[in-house]
Formats: structure tokens, sequence, C-alpha cells
């Protein structure tokens, strides 16, 4: 019995044996196939590897070419100096970019005009260049000088027009500043028959219905420009003392009676006084007398009027026309519009200029004769 078991286990043996022999082939195949995966693998990391490296040292060369872009940029586009030396810059009427990045190249306020223009181009501002006097410096970056220019942040300076000026006076002043070539020119535009229907004026000029002030205006601006700056004031204030812009007969009155006072007064509180003596006058149909109007009658103010000039042939000679002048005789200011829509109630009828500069009012002719005799004829 033994020895049949034995033989039994050895046959099983052999029988596993062939089994074990076939599975050896199999083995070898997959262990190949294995192999072969991993070698595919290991190919397409080190493509992998080499793409990523391709990336970075294509990303580097953008970069360093943006970085080389950026520094030639800087440097043509830069301040070309510290800021030290200060430029009046003017752009004329009617010259377009090129000739504005030719000249301020010439004057040293930027290092290329190309690279301006090209500026000027890339933020869409070739066309925006406005025309004024510019105050520039060679701190500043091309950038920073198209801002200026395209803004129009141009360089203002001060006109003083006094209170009381003729438009002759105003257009000497303007001659000789600059904005006009001489005081015809204004005077043209101020009798330009358009200026006056637009803004309702029933005169012949503009005089009397230019507001004296201190005018901060563009260097370079045109005579046109302050002329109308001049009238917005006028309507403004005329609105807010008279309560309306429209020149009616009476309003015109009061605007004559105003360019009167102005011309006669010295110091502001008497200016309601004045006026309404005047109107005192008119209601006695005195003849109103007013040296003022004489003054008018010159090309220029006279330090002093004499007896003979009290003759002249004038319908502007209150001295020997009844009413009030034809038209305004100058330029009020506030005070005197005010006084002559708000006169200060009183039965005056005469005053006289004492060596002061004030003036003694009179109510009688004999009064005022007495007055005249103690502070001009002594």
């Amino acid at each position: 019995m033994p020895k049949t078991t034995q033989t039994k286990r050895s046959t099983a043996q052999k029988t596993k044996s062939p089994a074990a022999k076939k599975s050896s082939p199999a083995n070898g195949a997959g262990a190949a196939q294995a192999s072969r995966k991993s070698g595919a693998g290991g190919g397409r990391a080190l493509a992998g590897n080499k793409l990523r490296l391709l990336g970075i040292a294509g990303a580097a060369a953008v970069l360093l070419g943006l970085g080389a872009l950026l520094l030639v940029w800087t440097v043509v586009l830069g301040a070309p100096g510290d800021g030290e030396r200060s430029v009046e810059f003017e752009v004329p009427s009617g010259v377009g970019a090129f000739r504005v990045a030719r000249d301020l190249e010439d004057q040293g306020i930027i290092s290329s005009p190309d690279g301006f223009r090209m500026y000027l181009r890339l933020t869409g501002k070739s066309q925006a260049i406005k025309v004024g006097v510019y105050e520039l410096n060679d701190g500043m970056s091309a950038g920073q000088v198209a801002d200026i220019l395209t803004e129009g942040r141009v360089q203002l300076t001060g006109l003083t027009i006094p209170e009381g000026w003729t438009n002759r006076q105003i257009g000497d002043y303007l001659a000789e500043k600059g904005y006009v070539p001489d005081r015809a020119a204004f005077l043209k535009i101020a009798s330009d028959a358009e200026t006056l229907k637009k803004w309702g004026i029933p005169d012949r000029s503009t005089e009397g219905y230019l507001f004296p002030e201190t005018y901060m205006v563009a260097r370079g601006s045109s005579a046109e420009v302050i002329h109308e700056a001049m009238l917005k004031n006028f309507f403004r204030v005329l609105e807010e003392v008279a309560g309306s812009k429209e020149i009616t007969p009476e309003i015109r009155s009061r605007i004559v009676l105003a360019s009167m006072v102005e011309r006669e007064a010295v110091r502001a509180e008497e200016r309601p006084m004045m006026a309404q003596v005047f109107l005192n006058r008119l209601d006695q149909n005195m003849r109103l007398e007013s040296c003022a109007t004489i003054q008018y009658l010159f090309d220029r103010p006279k330090p002093r009027i004499f007896e003979r000039d009290l003759e002249i042939e004038s319908p502007y000679n209150t001295y020997r026309n009844p009413g009030l002048p034809p038209g305004p005789i100058s330029n009020p200011g506030r005070a005197a519009i005010e006084a002559a829509f708000e006169p200060k109630a009183g039965d005056y009828l005469f005053f006289v200029l004492k060596p002061d500069g004030s003036h003694h009012f009179s109510r009688t002719y004999g009064e005022h004769l007495r007055a005249k005799k103690k502070f001009i004829d002594s």
C-alpha cells in the first residue's frame, strides 16, 4: 500500500511538469511587453522635458525682447533733461503732430519726434493737440508733454479791465498786450452786427456791456474770445441786479446812467447819490451837465476840461442837450450798475468835485455856486 501511494504522487508531479514548462514562455513575453511599455513611457517623458525646456527658453527670449523694447521705449519717451530748462511752447493754429514733434525736439523738450508721434498714434491723441501757449520743461516725459498739449493745459495770463474804461481804452490795452493789431481791430469786433443781434444789444456797439474785471485767459486767445467773456459776465451781473437779461428801453436807460455814474464817481458810497441826482434832474427837465459826457468826446480822457469844451457840438454833450446821452459812455462795474438800479433817495440836484476826490452835494443852484467857488475856483 505504501508503494502505491508514492507512485501516484510521482505521477502527479510528472503530470504538472508540462504545465510548468508552458508557463515560462508566457512569463517571458509579458516581461518583454512590460519592458517595451517602460521604454515608451520614458521616451515620452524625455520629449515632454525637452518641450518644457524649449517653452522656458522661448518665454525667456520673449521677456528679454520685451525688456529690451521697454528699455528702448523708456529712453525714447523719457525726459531728455532734469527739468532745469523751461520754455514757452506755442502751438499755432493749423499745425499737426509732425510739426509739433519737430518743434518740441528743436526746443529740447523731447528726444525723438518719431517716438513722440508713435506714442500719439498708439494713444489716439494725434488729432487732439490744442492751440495755445504752454509752459514745458525738459524734465517731462513724452507722455506728460502729450497729456499737457492734448488736454489744453495752456499758460494763463491775467487781463485787468478797470471799471469805467471805454471800448477805445480796452482796444488800446489789448493791442498793447498783443491780442489785436490795433484799437480799430477791437472796435470792429465790438460793433459786429451779428454779435449785437445775438446778445440783444440795441446799440451800435457793445460799449457799456463789457464787464470790467480781471480775466484769466489762455495765452494766444483771440480778441473775440475775450470780448465774449466780458459780455457773458456783464449779462450775468445784469440778471443778478435787474432780474433780467433782456435790454428793455428802461433797462437800457439804467445802463446809460450807470456808465455816467461810473465815470463821475470816485468813492463807491457816492455812486447811489449821484444816480439819484441825475434822475432828479431828468424829472425836472434839467440838463444833466455831466463832465463825464464831455470827456467821452475826446480820443483819450483829459486831466481837466475847460469852459470851451462845454460848447462842443455833439449829441453826447449833456451841457447842450437835454436827457441822457445817446448811449453808454463807459463800461460800468457792478457797484455803478447797482447804483443806477437802486439809487439812494434824496433831493440833491448838484455835486462838485472836492480836492480829496469826494463830492459836495447841493440842493440849490446858489449852494452849488458857493461849493464850486470853495472847492474849484479858490
